[in-house]
């Protein structure tokens, strides 16, 4: 490998690196992005503007990078065509309907190396609601969501309040594939103060219903 060739792919490595760093975080500085990949400011800039320029981050007025409409678009097109589509197509009615039972914003999500990433979600319809996070990626280790994907399958629900955001609170069950494996986890999201402990019972039986009823689609059919 040419001395050329070395440092376009050490270039395109420190970029795909900057926009996981920049997805993972939904929104990061100039200051954190170079931090988080030890880079010189200079060079992080470099690197986050051609990926501006390409429509893969956006930029705000006071500098936070976030990610962009060619990456929104290549991110949907993996979710409709790619190998979540199954899972995400299927996921979709008990997603729905978990949102409506709870009064929470539901999601779905499955792993990807050693982080959990959203890639589905219903919203809830209250003014104060937890929205925003499919595509996001958070760590397996330390939360709720991590613990499911990891487990050993067992049907139950875990709880977690705070790991990521101070204030969310979050309720998850596994999805069962038909292998007997966790494959992805369904979640109810939403502020702590409404996820409490006069809650648990019935968010814990509307996530556990809709993991299961799932996994039932899955494994379709005996």
């Amino acid at each position: 490998m040419t001395s050329s060739t070395l440092h376009k792919s050490r270039s395109a490595e420190r970029a795909l690196h900057l926009l996981d760093a920049v997805v993972t975080a939904g929104s990061i500085s100039l200051g954190d992005a170079a931090k988080s990949l030890d880079l010189p400011t200079s060079t992080a800039l470099r690197h986050l503007k051609a990926l501006e320029h390409d429509g893969y981050l956006d930029r705000d007025t006071h500098g936070m990078f976030s990610v962009g409409p060619t990456f929104l678009r290549l991110a949907l097109t993996s979710l409709r065509e790619g190998p979540a589509a199954h899972l995400t197509t299927a996921a979709r009615p008990h997603l729905d309907r978990l949102a409506e039972a709870t009064g929470e914003s539901a999601y779905l999500a499955v792993r990807e190396r050693s982080r959990a990433v959203y890639i589905a979600t219903a919203e809830s319809t209250r003014a104060i609601r937890h929205v925003g996070w499919v595509g996001r990626t958070v760590p397996l280790k330390g939360t709720a969501v991590g613990a499911t994907l990891t487990g050993d399958g067992e049907p139950a629900v875990l709880r977690n309040t705070g790991s990521v955001e101070p204030d969310v609170a979050a309720a998850v069950a596994p999805v069962i594939g038909p292998d007997g494996t966790v494959i992805a986890a369904i979640s109810v999201l939403g502020p702590s103060s409404r996820l409490d402990d006069s809650s648990t019972d019935t968010v814990t039986t509307a996530v556990l219903a809709a993991a299961e009823s799932l996994s039932h689609d899955l494994r379709g059919p005996k």
